[in-house]
């Protein structure tokens, strides 16, 4: 693939119905037709003898941040946060860091302020967290969203009400080859958030496995 036609994939952000962030990009080839759904499998971790169902979503950019606020709901008034950057780092390395016991609302209003990069950085994804509970809900680097529980019920109902259904087979961006785009002021404003949240030193979730 030449420049010209790299340059006039990567300005593509539509694909039928679904609309993408500015966040990443297919790979030229199209691994992977980006279509709105969720899927549902089971989230194993053997040295934690830990089981837990895991839904994974991918939701049309109109919606997209209104879906994830919607999906915090459910976790209760006050939860952890994890702010997780791979900015500067290789693929598939990134650094979190950990914000524990936050009253819900305030941590959406902090999203919302940052609202922009969550969205369209390629290099930014946040955990919110169930601070007792095997809870938690990604909203990760490519934009796709990730939930653990060991009841999706209350996830699922809210999927229903904007529209996104279960697919049975539902490949996801991040199975294919595919690009990410972020920039100096994208990490800029992800030490700016880090500030405004409040996170403090690195620590793991569920998603890092």
């Amino acid at each position: 693939m030449n420049a010209d036609s790299l340059e006039h994939h990567l300005a593509v952000n539509r694909y039928g119905a679904f609309t993408l962030t500015d966040a990443v990009r297919p790979g030229p080839q199209l691994p992977v037709l980006p279509r709105q759904g969720y899927r549902v499998r089971v989230y194993r971790d053997r040295q934690a003898r830990l089981r837990l169902p895991m839904l994974s979503a991918a939701v049309s950019a109109e919606c997209l941040f209104d879906v994830f606020l919607s999906l915090i709901e459910p976790l209760g008034k006050v939860v952890n946060v994890v702010l997780e950057s791979s900015h500067g780092r290789d693929a598939d390395d990134h650094v979190d860091f950990r914000r524990t016991h936050i009253d819900a609302p305030v941590l959406a209003s902090y999203l919302c302020d940052f609202q922009d990069l969550l969205m369209n950085d390629g290099c930014t994804g946040v955990a919110v967290l169930h601070p007792t509970k095997p809870v938690e809900v990604q909203f990760d680097e490519h934009k796709l969203i990730h939930i653990y529980s060991p009841t999706l019920k209350p996830f699922r109902r809210v999927l229903r009400e904007y529209g996104v259904r279960r697919r049975v087979d539902l490949p996801l961006l991040c199975e294919g080859e595919h690009l990410h785009h972020t920039s100096d002021e994208f990490e800029d404003q992800f030490q700016q958030m880090c500030t405004r949240v409040g996170v403090a030193e690195f620590d793991s979730v569920l998603s890092d496995e």
